[in-house]
């Protein structure tokens, strides 16, 4: 595995390497919708989730521990799916957007974790497998902003060989307890309190939270 120095925890993690903010008055910068997939392994003593380092070359939160996950592309909002979202999941993804965007975070998921991970969800994708979380919008005035859904899968749904394209390092399945004892940035850390929380509930309890989320304002980040 790759050794990564791990930077201290800061206000903005998402803020591109020597980024700043933009001019008082100059043009804000529109959040790009995204999605980030958490692969999760049950029935050890603790969940453990499939997390990776991105490499210090990259511009969005370089060194630092993540979930596989990117922007939507185009081809997404149309990409082919062997099932349809679940309807709550499907209603949580549409809050703020509408139903191509909410299949097109959906398709994103799967693509980025092939892509980042080599585990597929099938051929075309299945997505009703996924389970909604959370959405972290990255706070106004920085040059690149993400406004991105995490979903939740269980690995028993995924398939293939762990690989990847070399954009995450040292990919391999991170304890809750392990992964919550770094210095995380801020959304990474949300999210999985987040999850930890989501995971002591029951089913009816999940879609009753996709639909009432709790609204969360951390050091300029929108989270929900």
């Amino acid at each position: 595995m790759a050794t990564h120095s791990i930077p201290p925890a800061d206000a903005n993690p998402g803020a591109p390497v020597g980024a700043k903010p933009r001019a008082p008055g100059g043009a804000a910068v529109r959040a790009k919708h995204a999605a980030s997939l958490i692969v999760l392994r049950s029935g050890n003593s603790e969940p453990h989730m499939l997390m990776g380092m991105r490499g210090a070359s990259h511009r969005f939160m370089p060194n630092r521990l993540v979930f596989p996950g990117g922007r939507v592309d185009r081809a997404d909002l149309k990409a082919p799916c062997a099932t349809s979202l679940s309807p709550a999941t499907e209603r949580a993804l549409r809050k703020r957007t509408n139903g191509a965007m909410a299949h097109g975070l959906a398709a994103a998921a799967a693509r980025e974790l092939l892509e980042e991970t080599g585990l597929s969800l099938g051929h075309p994708p299945r997505l009703d497998v996924l389970q909604y979380l959370a959405r972290a919008v990255t706070p106004p005035g920085l040059p690149m902003r993400f406004n991105a859904r995490f979903l939740v899968v269980e690995e028993q749904h995924v398939h293939g060989k762990l690989a990847g394209d070399g954009e995450l390092e040292g990919l391999r399945f991170w304890g809750m307890t392990e992964a919550l004892a770094l210095p995380l940035a801020l959304p990474t850390r949300r999210v999985l309190e987040r999850l930890r929380q989501w995971l002591a509930m029951t089913p009816t309890e999940r879609d009753a939270e996709t639909s009432m989320p709790v609204l969360l304002r951390d050091r300029g980040w929108l989270m929900e």
